[in-house]
């Protein structure tokens, strides 16, 4: 049964890279292109699905080692529960994407096949990085995935700002790879094997401390820990919107996937491990719906999301260290069951508001807050489904965001009482940017709603706004329908991690779901209370003579949509105590005299990590960079020479680590 449910996702990665062959060779039909591209990468995340929940249900842990051997490696791939947890994220996450696609795409004047074909050689790679049991192997499926992310990304190349969005997410996930190349080279060297069997036999004893900060940089880099996240509010956007569902939903879910494994193979963690993640976390929550308030754009707002809700995971991770350093399973079980189950989560309601955050784009032709309004009732089906994920994403019940967050909440006030008393501060810093990133997110959301959806139309565009078509829709609902049925059915949910959990936490303690079952109940409850009593309403109203007005207006006789609040203005006093850490530039012409014609005022809040601290940064390394050509002359005399020298300094090196060993 353990080979079954191993062969089943290897299965679904031959049917994508097929069909992404099958897509390239009929690119220049689209349609055929799409259909074919699109039927594969359902077909492939139907079965996925079957696959991951047979190994959830069995707890499988296999392996299987191909005969042909990579450079330095093996092809192995296998099973265990945090395998299986990650695989049913990427094709449940990939599946709503590929059914909203076909609708999406079918309107773009372009060639299709780029997309088809790049979006299927994404989720392929990344079944590929969760199943692989070797670092090289790991190592080049990684690559495969980020190459073909950023041809997604830079789909839409025909625009200077999404060629941009390209280079910096090309540059940024190399810089990370760099990283790891660092780490899995330390940890093969001293295990002298890349398997990762091998790695969790020795890897305690090759500097666990190191490999953990190198962990940390590189995966964090592509999860998008603050500061590294500089990629991530440009490439989101400029990708089409299933993609960047995909991106955010669980591409970037990698990142804690590979740091969670790195940390397996390095033995019982000391407990600063769990404190510099919790505050990692801190900083990248906080920061990350900070900057998502300051935004005008609809899917940048939602691309500094990610980064809030990869704080949040992290913070989760971080209990879980915090209790497994100090042996405590239960605060351990609490922090990494609370983090894996807001990996799905967050994919599932971040995967929705970029669809519906796309849908906004395809029917209105814009996603600028300020060109929008009213659009509820044009896109009745995209404004519901998207006040679902605003919901979740803002953690109140009966939605599924509320589940994963209880849960870390759980593990830090279990923490606070049992732990001892040198990691209490930790834990108030766990507890603290967790009600301040849940507050911050529903101001923000309470403005991107209203704004987009509520009040009247600011523009041409969302006046004649019209609803998507039944792919993009179903796709929509679908997401929404998992994300209540988690929130109401929290046992379930927790099953999926609790293998995991007990993994990582190193025990078989399992989370308790009764006091979650009984809040989403009395929310499930309330919210058929709210829906019983707008029947209620409709079917009084239905034979009575019902008039509708404007809202009153102050007194103006002809109130018009720029009387209503702007994003701008709803977000700037919610922003003002965060002033001292966001970078604000602010243009403004004031009206002069006493008969003033014009005025202009115009505030743009960049993001200071990569404004002042990156960017700077990277520039100076490109100078000095620049500098070093002076040792290319052309001479391949002189070429052969430095690979002579490399080659020594590696075989010196090789020689000192078996003469130490």
């Amino acid at each position: 049964m353990h080979q079954i449910a191993l062969s089943i996702p290897l299965v679904a990665v031959a049917i994508l890279a097929a069909t992404a062959i099958a897509a390239a060779v009929l690119g220049r039909n689209d349609r055929a292109s799409l259909m074919v591209g699109s039927l594969g990468a359902l077909v492939a995340s139907g079965l996925g699905l079957v696959g991951a929940v047979l190994a959830l249900a069995t707890r499988a842990e296999v392996e299987r080692a191909a005969a042909w051997a990579l450079p330095l490696g093996s092809i192995r791939v296998g099973l265990d529960s945090l395998t299986a947890f990650f695989l049913f994220c990427i094709f449940l996450i990939a599946g709503l994407a590929a059914l909203y696609g076909i609708g999406y795409l079918r309107g773009q004047q372009r060639r299709l096949a780029p997309a088809v074909v790049g979006f299927n050689l994404l989720v392929a790679a990344m079944v590929l990085v969760v199943l692989a049991r070797d670092a090289v192997f790991f190592l080049l499926a990684w690559e495969v995935m980020s190459i073909a992310s950023y041809f997604l990304v830079t789909f839409e190349s025909e625009r200077d700002s999404v060629r941009r969005a390209g280079t910096t997410y090309l540059i940024a996930t190399h810089i990370g790879v760099l990283v790891l190349f660092a780490l899995f080279g330390l940890l093969g060297r001293g295990a002298g094997s890349f398997a990762f069997a091998d790695l969790a036999r020795t890897g305690s004893r090759a500097g666990p401390h190191l490999c953990f900060i190198l962990a940390v940089i590189g995966f964090g880099t592509k999860a998008g820990f603050w500061p590294l996240h500089f990629w991530l509010p440009d490439a989101h956007p400029a990708a089409p919107s299933h993609v960047s569902a995909v991106m955010s939903g669980v591409m970037i879910k990698m990142g804690i996937y590979g740091l969670l494994r790195v940390v397996s193979f390095l033995g019982p963690p000391p407990a600063w491990w769990g404190a510099l993640l919790v505050l990692v976390g801190a900083i990248s929550g906080i920061a990350g719906v900070v900057h998502a308030l300051a935004q005008h754009d609809l899917k940048r707002l939602l691309a500094y999301h990610s980064v809030e809700n990869i704080g949040i995971i992290t913070l989760g991770i971080g209990v879980g260290l915090l209790g497994r350093a100090h042996g405590n399973p239960a605060v351990a079980t609490l922090g990494y069951a609370g983090a894996l189950l807001h990996v799905l989560n967050h994919g599932l309601f971040k995967g929705l508001l970029f669809q519906g955050a796309g849908s906004v784009l395809h029917g209105a032709g814009t996603r600028h807050l300020e060109s929008l309004g009213g659009l509820s009732r044009r896109m009745p089906t995209t404004a519901a489904t998207f006040l679902v994920g605003a919901v979740a994403i803002c953690g109140l019940p009966p939605l599924n965001g509320f589940v994963s967050e209880w849960l870390i909440y759980l593990g830090a006030f279990r923490g606070g009482t049992d732990l001892p008393a040198r990691a209490i501060g930790a834990v108030v810093v766990a507890l603290v940017a967790l009600a301040l990133i849940g507050g911050l997110a529903a101001a923000c959301f309470v403005k991107a709603f209203g704004v987009v959806f509520l009040g009247e139309a600011r523009s041409e565009g969302a006046r004649h706004a019209h609803e998507s078509g039944l792919a993009m829709r179903a796709a929509m609902i679908a997401g929404a329908i998992a994300c209540l049925a988690i929130g109401l059915f929290p046992a379930g949910a927790i099953n999926l991690v609790a293998g995991a959990a007990a993994e990582l936490g190193g025990t078989a303690v399992r989370p308790s779901s009764g006091a979650l079952a009984s809040i989403s109940a009395l929310a499930g409850l309330l919210l058929a209370l709210v829906g019983g009593l707008a029947l209620l309403r409709m079917a009084l109203l239905r034979s009575r003579p019902v008039e509708r007005g404007t809202t009153w207006g102050c007194g103006y006789p002809h109130p018009s949509p720029r009387m209503q609040y702007t994003a701008a203005s709803f977000a700037d006093p919610i922003l003002a105590p965060f002033a001292a850490v966001l970078h604000i530039r602010t243009h403004a012409h004031l009206p002069e005299g006493m008969f003033p014609t014009a005025a202009h005022f115009d505030k743009h809040v960049g993001d200071m990590a990569g404004e002042r601290v990156l960017v700077p940064a990277w520039r100076t390394f490109l100078h000095t960079a620049l500098r070093l050509k002076v040792i290319q002359h052309g001479r391949m005399q002189l070429y052969l020479v430095y690979v002579l020298v490399t080659l020594v300094g590696l075989l010196l090196w090789q020689m000192g680590g078996a003469l130490g060993g």
